[in-house]
Parts: C-alpha cells; sequence; structure tokens
C-alpha cells in the first residue's frame, strides 16, 4: 500500500492523532483538515487522494454535507468516502447517504491495516 495518500477531515486532534499513526504504520502519508471552512482551500492543494476519512459531527456544520462536496469534486471521482464516528446508530443515513464505508470510533488498531486493504481496494466496509 506504498505512495497511497489519506485526507482526515475531523475536528478532534487526538482523533487525527490516532488515525494519522495507524495509517503510518500501513505505510499511508496523510493530510488532516480540522474545520469544514478549510476544505475548499485544501482540495485545491492537495494532489493525489486514495481515500478520505470524515468525520460527522463539526461545531460549524456536518458531515453529510462535506461529504455532498466532496462528491461534486471531480477531482476525487472514485475516491472511497469513509465516514467515521463514535455515532454508530447513524449507519444506516450513511449508507443511505452514499458513503464507501464506515468505521465506528474509536477505531480497531487490529483490525484497521484489512480494513484500510479492503476499503483502498474500493471493498466497501461497514463496522
Amino acid at each position: 500500500m506504498s505512495s497511497a495518500h489519506a485526507l482526515i477531515i475531523d475536528d478532534n486532534h487526538a482523533n487525527i492523532d490516532v488515525l494519522a499513526m495507524l495509517l503510518a504504520e500501513q505505510g499511508l502519508t496523510h493530510t488532516a483538515i480540522d474545520s469544514l471552512r478549510h476544505l475548499s482551500a485544501c482540495l485545491d492543494q492537495l494532489g493525489q487522494v486514495d481515500v478520505i476519512f470524515l468525520d460527522l459531527e463539526f461545531p460549524n456544520g456536518d458531515g453529510f454535507s462535506a461529504f455532498n462536496h466532496l462528491q461534486a469534486d471531480a477531482r476525487l471521482q472514485g475516491v472511497p468516502v469513509v465516514a467515521y464516528t463514535v455515532h454508530t446508530s447513524e449507519i444506516n443515513q450513511v449508507k443511505a447517504a452514499g458513503f464507501h464505508s464506515f468505521l465506528g470510533k474509536p477505531l480497531n488498531a487490529r483490525r484497521f491495516p484489512d480494513q484500510l486493504k479492503r476499503i483502498l481496494n474500493h471493498v466497501p466496509v461497514w463496522e
């Protein structure tokens, strides 16, 4: 999985740090955005993105509207967008919205390498 790049969109720095560490262990680089206000500017500067991890709760918006913004960006067509949230009760809403995959927080460090491999191979993961 070398040279793959992940985009992390989460307002919680502890969550970003955990996910960044798990990604690094699998050889991925990442870019993190901690506010939806920075999304458009970041996308304009970002090169290759292979997977996007999107939290669903933000103080200034929600992950569903951010997801719609990502889906509308031609540069991100085909890039799996993974909802990752503590609100596992939202899994059906996430599926209905069209997300590629869903991972509940806290992420399971033992299962994450396999989950990531499946997602990068465009196999949906709903856990």
